[in-house]
């Protein structure tokens, strides 16, 4: 199978008429994968490369989630600063109002939910110090992501981090075996190596931000399989 491109193939997940019975069990599902296999910590370090800008300040850091789903990263988010003594601000925006109505009701944290498309977000007073994305760009073209990405760095203070998939053979054919065993969603056996198709490879993530006019950041790759990009604001 050629990895080659990327595959703008839609998930069903995308579709308009998808049973929100399945959408959650979806995004259950998907928890339990980014806390097996790293998910949840690749997007805390996403956090911490941007704590040591914080320059010591007392004030509560305010991290926005586009793409929010039913708010299990910015959970993860808040365990990690609270067993760092950090207060936070925390916001979700997700664009289907099932998924924010489910990470109200999970929610056992002070959090701010909104049902939008991100694009649409308006800050009242200041920009939040940090915006990220986990497994939500693949989602979009390359086209699109550009676009996207001027969009986070003019609406973050500090900056903003993506987590998402490296594009792999390897990485495939693993997803594919995994839910294939382990899954019950029909979402995650079908979306979850679709993903990955639609993944990414460094070459595409630089020339991302070069059509984004982007040129300070740091990429990195993570275990397992995964891309980390933190772009802070210079």
């Amino acid at each position: 199978m050629s990895m080659h491109q990327r595959s703008y193939e839609k998930e069903l997940l995308d579709g308009d008429n998808v049973p929100f019975a399945d959408i959650l069990r979806n995004m259950q599902e998907l928890d339990t994968i980014n806390t097996l296999l790293g998910g949840h910590a690749i997007t805390c370090k996403g956090v911490d490369f941007f704590l040591k800008k914080n320059n010591g300040s007392d004030r509560p850091i305010s991290i926005v989630e586009i793409g929010c789903g039913g708010g299990d990263n910015l959970f993860a988010i808040h365990r990690f600063l609270e067993k760092k003594n950090i207060p936070s601000e925390i916001t979700g925006i997700d664009i289907k109002q099932e998924c924010i109505d489910t990470a109200r009701q999970q929610s056992k944290i002070k959090a701010v939910w909104i049902c939008s498309d991100y694009r649409d977000a308006a800050w009242k007073e200041h920009k939040p110090d940090i915006i990220f994305s986990s497994l939500f760009c693949h989602h979009f073209t390359n086209e699109e992501l550009a676009e996207q990405l001027q969009w986070l760095k003019v609406n973050s203070k500090m900056g903003f981090f993506i987590n998402d998939l490296q594009r792999h053979p390897l990485a495939y054919q693993s997803i594919k075996i995994l839910t294939r065993l382990f899954s019950k969603s029909y979402l995650v056996k079908n979306d979850a190596p679709l993903s990955v198709k639609r993944g990414f490879v460094r070459k595409d993530w630089e020339n991302i931000l070069g059509k984004a006019n982007i040129s300070f950041y740091h990429l990195s790759w993570q275990w397992a399989f995964r891309y980390l990009l933190c772009v802070p604001n210079e």
